[in-house]
C-alpha cells in the first residue's frame, strides 16, 4: 500500500512589460475598430502584466519541495521573460502573427511555454493585463464554437 503525499500548490509571480494591438486578421479594419475601440489604435498601446503560474505536486520526502523554486525561476524567465518583456507582441512573437494578442491568448501561449518543462506539475497560469482584468487557464479544451 502507498503512502499518500501531501499534495501542494506553489506559485510564482514575475511582471513584464508590452505592447500590442487587439487586431483579427479575419476581420475588416472596420469591424476591429468596433470591436476592440481604442484597444485597435493603429499604434498599439501598452501594459505592465503580472503573471503567476501555479504548480501543483506530491512535497518531496528528500527535498521538502514540490519543485526548485530557483529552477522555476530560471524557466519563467527563459520561457515568459526573455520572449514577452519589452516587446511589441504582434512583432516580435511569432504566436501572434496568427493570433489575436489578447490577455487570453496571452495566457495560453505562456501556458504552452511552461508546460513543456513542468509537465503534469503545471497547474494554472494567470495574466493580470491591468488590476482589473485578469485571464487565467488550467489546460482545459473545449470544442470549436463553429
Amino acid at each position: 500500500m502507498s503512502k499518500l503525499m501531501p499534495l501542494v500548490y506553489v506559485q510564482r509571480s514575475e511582471s513584464f512589460s508590452a505592447c500590442h494591438r487587439l487586431h483579427s486578421p479575419y476581420l475588416s479594419d472596420e469591424e476591429n475598430s468596433v470591436l476592440y475601440g481604442k484597444c485597435n489604435h493603429e499604434h498599439g498601446h501598452g501594459h505592465n502584466y503580472k503573471v503567476e503560474v501555479t504548480l501543483r505536486g506530491p512535497v518531496d520526502p528528500v527535498t521538502g519541495m514540490v519543485i526548485n523554486i530557483v529552477d522555476l525561476k530560471k524557466w519563467m524567465k527563459d520561457a515568459i521573460m526573455t520572449v514577452l518583456d519589452h516587446r511589441n507582441l504582434d512583432k516580435d512573437v511569432p504566436f501572434f502573427k496568427t493570433h489575436v494578442s489578447s490577455m487570453e491568448n496571452i495566457t495560453v501561449f505562456i501556458w504552452e511555454s511552461m508546460k513543456e518543462k513542468l509537465g503534469n506539475l503545471l497547474y494554472e497560469i494567470r495574466v493580470h493585463e491591468t488590476d482589473h482584468n485578469i485571464a487565467w487557464y488550467r489546460g482545459e479544451k473545449s470544442a470549436n464554437k463553429d
